[in-house]
């Protein structure tokens, strides 16, 4: 009886472990608790909050403990409540108060659900941050001041000429420090992104109206001019990130198969968007598809580290600029008369702006932006009821389609729209009082209020994931490359092309011009020009890839 009894166990124990959720045991995590049974000091070092109403953020210095408050609870005839506390399930019995003892700094995630037959009454489903102490500054109007300073010291010494910071912006671009300084400010407790709103301003108005300004300034008839062979490189280069990013993930997932999850797609969601158009589309792909703001702050690190790499290699190879048109068997002679269009198209350009300019054009983008709120408000509600419609019938192309339920999603998606269409009118001739310039502030802005998001010891807690981002990231790249190569060689392309048909897309507009004025200083607008077509095409290449990530990452 014994020998059946324990075979009958083990039997019990592995059905259990393949067929069904694992329920931990009570731990130190984990307490219940009837507020009549324990002595008021039991309260101590804690902070107690109704089920129903959660914050954003706390404190440890406030209490690190929780009493979450369950008197509130929607069926009391059941007496079991789940307890899913950072993916570790709990089984209580409690119909008051409920104890989550020695909280997780960082991101913490919190269901709390009743079971009644197959229904599930949810009565807690909370994602919170915990941090050791609230910031020194909290006031947004400190805060803007704060950013806008640094990024006025980054560009001050960027454009220095002391040989110091010429060699240092060699090494670090720009743009990470950017992103990384105000990190430190978030890290080391002078600002918080949980306590500010700068963000969520920043990102629902400065980005769209980025987006509008950076397309506003497309010439197709000067797109034209740069022949057929500048455009098939740069539509090489993007079709090379589109379909380079699924390939890349499913061969790093033959070796990691835990990568195939509904978490990393996302993240790398924002890389396509990054690398196809610039920072404006990579932080929409944020948006649009939710990566998490510790997994977005490693793809800034992956984005920022592989584009460099690989904009070095570009750099290196400038100066085999005959050795590789031999190659490919390219005439370079057309170069020469692409330098004399673009210096006329910039003389015709440029002008001194006057007050009445710069209203006109900060109506013109904000007015867009407006209109794109506007029906994005519309719209977004409509195809959410439809895609819940369809779920039952079509669950897969219900999961596929779901960022088009986003109203972020149709923000982007307009304001794109308007500001290429507008490239079409005259008001593509703000270009010359610096239309692209104002878009790149506020873009540079958002991407302060990004970095103030990131929070520098959890990258590092996390650093394990980077061995397989990093990893993607470079056979990425190296997929790019060989389209490019390959495309290259078949109709004879200028090195020229390659490399800044690469550029437009992988660095956009901050370092397109850099790679093309390694050729020549006058060239150097192309970059740019072929940058902003990145701009208009990044949304949409960048949602085609995600949805072949995230199609790969469900099937499995």
């Amino acid at each position: 009886m014994k020998i059946k009894f324990l075979l009958f166990s083990f039997l019990f124990l592995i059905t259990n472990m393949l067929f069904s959720t694992e329920i931990s045991s009570m731990d130190k995590k984990v307490y219940e608790f009837s507020k009549s049974d324990h002595p008021h000091n039991s309260l101590k070092n804690s902070q107690v909050i109704e089920s129903n109403k959660f914050s954003k953020i706390y404190y440890l210095e406030n209490g690190d403990r929780f009493i979450i408050d369950l008197l509130s609870r929607q069926n009391d005839s059941i007496e079991t409540l789940f307890v899913n506390y950072n993916d570790s399930l709990y089984e209580v019995n409690t119909s008051q108060y409920l104890l989550l003892n020695e909280l997780n700094e960082g991101d913490n995630s919190l269901q709390i659900y009743q079971q009644n037959g197959k229904e599930k009454i949810q009565l807690v489903n909370k994602t919170f941050k915990v941090k050791k102490s609230e910031p020194f500054i909290k006031n947004d109007a400190v805060v803007l001041g704060l950013l806008l300073l640094l990024l006025a010291i980054i560009f001050k010494t960027e454009g220095s000429s002391i040989p110091f910071f010429r060699k240092f912006y060699r090494i670090v671009p720009a743009l990470l420090l950017c992103y990384f300084l105000p990190a430190f400010l978030n890290t080391f407790g002078i600002v918080s992104a949980d306590e500010s709103n700068l963000y969520f301003v920043a990102s629902r108005y400065l980005l769209p109206a980025s987006l509008v300004l950076l397309c506003l300034n497309i010439d197709m008839q000067g797109i034209k001019r740069l022949g057929p062979k500048a455009l098939i490189m740069f539509f090489t280069a993007t079709i090379g990130i589109v379909i380079g990013g699924p390939i890349a993930l499913w061969i790093v997932s033959k070796v990691s198969p835990d990568i195939l999850n509904d978490e990393i797609w996302r993240g790398l969601a924002t890389v396509a968007g990054s690398w196809i158009g610039g920072g404006a589309n990579q932080t929409a792909m944020k948006e649009v598809y939710g990566a998490s703001d510790q997994l977005f702050s490693a793809m800034i690190v992956v984005d920022v580290f592989v584009a460099n790499v690989f904009m070095s290699v570009l750099l290196f190879g400038t100066g085999y600029n005959k050795r590789l048109n031999k190659f490919f068997k390219a005439d370079d002679s057309a170069i020469e008369n692409l330098k004399n269009k673009m210096e006329s198209f910039q003389k015709k350009m440029a002008k001194i702006a006057t007050f009445k300019d710069l209203m006109m054009l900060t109506a013109l983008a904000f007015v867009a932006v407006g209109m794109a709120h506007f029906l994005s408000n519309i719209i977004s509600p409509a195809v959410s009821n439809w895609l819940e419609s369809i779920k039952e019938t079509s669950p897969t192309a219900a999961v596929l389609m779901t960022s088009f339920g986003s109203g972020f999603f149709w923000l982007v998606v307009f304001s794109t729209i308007f500001g290429i269409s507008l490239s079409f009118t005259k008001a593509r001739e703000f270009e010359g009082i610096g239309a692209s310039k104002i878009g790149t502030l506020f873009l540079y802005l958002l991407v302060a209020t990004i970095g103030m998001k990131m929070d520098i010891f959890e990258l590092i807690n996390n650093w394990g994931i980077f061995k397989f981002l990093i990893s993607i990231g470079l056979i990425w790249i190296a997929i790019h490359a060989l389209f490019l190569f390959v495309v290259a060689k078949i109709i004879k392309a200028p090195f020229f092309y390659v490399a800044v048909g690469s550029q437009a897309n992988v660095g956009g507009a901050a370092s397109a011009p850099v790679v093309a004025a390694a050729f020549s200083p006058s060239l150097a607008p192309v970059g740019v020009l072929l940058a902003v077509l990145g701009y208009a095409v990044g949304t949409f290449g960048a949602i085609a890839c995600a949805v072949m990530m995230q199609y790969l990452s469900v099937a499995g």
